[in-house]
């Protein structure tokens, strides 16, 4: 993992203005050494101004990518080291585009809200594009994330984390659009919401105006799936997790962002791939898998699942671990784990592995059998 380097705010135009300052003053008469110094010290100041320039024109805005050429990856990890005893996990994730569930599976036994100064924490902002078609919005559910293909900027894929349904309130699976947006929403609390309120004594009003107390926050993106909708939040410390009744939540400068270059009558796909496979442009093969959401398992068999998915992927041209899919599906934490290719680690050697392989199909196939013995 790469540590994330500082980009210099100064713009095209300062840099140039700096170096004509320092290029320019009295002109004294110098030896020819000195004239040959001075040429070579300017020649490195102009390259060094052309690098400043060229970093300063591929800085992308926030949760902006670049579709890769080849393969299926877009950004990377890298670590960042508290300097801020008061800050916790749950501030750094916002800063760097990253929720709540990912910066706690990413970073094991550090604590969310006292990490500590000096402690490094790892901002997991690498990730495997949906397996869905690359076009409008998407949202992949078990991930937590929502992925923008725009149609006026070709080439570039945005990603954001997201809050979806908790389990009484799933959000559903499914093709939809967007419809009407809107800023400075107001909010009718449902009535299963106005009923649970009133059990503990805390009557909830009818409708909530706009302001500080509004949980859509500023701005609300309607979807053609009644009673839907793609919003801010006033408790932006819940992004990245199931805390909603069905809405898609995000922090409140991401919304912001997408509110105002996002056209009605966008498709939206909601989707659910806790299990993502795809290859980095070195030719590596990567996968991650995340915590499946229990309402949308029905028969699905997520190791099945895996392994078909990978076998897609490779077509049965290159040799797999198998046993490193099925880890990694017994063990959803996000993590980029390597099957293939030069970034992978290399195979222990086994005295059996075609023996191993076939007792890991076997106790597929037999986890899909156990159902219909039962109906039986």
């Amino acid at each position: 993992m790469n540590t994330r380097h500082k980009f210099n705010l100064w713009g095209p135009t300062s840099l140039a203005v700096l170096l004509a300052a320092s290029l320019t003053g009295p002109v004294f008469a110098q030896t020819a050494p000195e004239q040959a110094d001075n040429a070579v010290t300017a020649s490195e100041a102009l390259a060094d101004a052309d690098q400043e320039v060229e970093q300063a024109r591929d800085e992308l805005p926030r949760g902006h990518f670049r579709l890769p050429e080849q393969g299926d990856i877009i950004g990377e990890s890298y670590t960042v080291t508290v300097e801020d005893p008061k800050q916790t996990l749950i501030d750094i994730a916002r800063r760097h585009n990253i929720g709540y569930e990912e910066i706690r599976m990413a970073n094991p036994g550090v604590s969310m809200w006292v990490p500590g100064e000096g402690t490094e924490v790892v901002i997991p902002a690498q990730y495997i594009l949906p397996p869905a078609p690359r076009e409008g919005v998407v949202v992949n559910l078990s991930e937590l994330r929502l992925y923008y293909y725009p149609a006026d900027n070709p080439g570039i894929v945005e990603t954001y984390p997201v809050s979806v349904g908790r389990n009484e309130f799933a959000t559903p699976v499914g093709l939809t659009r967007t419809t009407v947006k809107v800023k400075d929403p107001a909010w009718a609390p449902p009535a299963s919401m106005r009923r649970e309120a009133a059990e503990r004594g805390e009557p909830a009003p009818s409708v909530v105006p706009p302001g500080p107390d509004n949980p859509l926050g500023e701005h609300a993106i309607l979807l053609a799936m009644p009673s839907y909708l793609i919003h801010g939040t006033n408790r932006p410390d819940g992004v990245g997790m199931r805390v909603s009744r069905g809405c898609i939540r995000m922090y409140p400068e991401d919304i912001k962002s997408l509110y105002e270059r996002l056209p009605s009558g966008t498709q939206v796909n909601l989707m659910d791939a806790p299990f993502k496979a795809g290859w980095a442009a070195d030719g590596t093969l990567f996968v991650q898998s995340y915590p499946q959401l229990e309402e949308n398992v029905g028969d699905f068999e997520p190791l099945l699942g895996a392994i078909e998915r990978v076998d897609a992927l490779t077509e049965d041209q290159v040799e797999v671990d198998y046993e490193q899919v099925k880890r990694a599906v017994e063990s959803p934490d996000g993590h980029f784990v390597a099957l293939y290719g030069p970034q992978a680690p290399k195979p222990a050697v086994e005295e059996e592995p075609a023996a191993e392989l076939n007792g890991l199909f076997e106790e597929v196939e037999l986890s899909r059998a156990e159902p219909a013995e039962e109906d039986a």
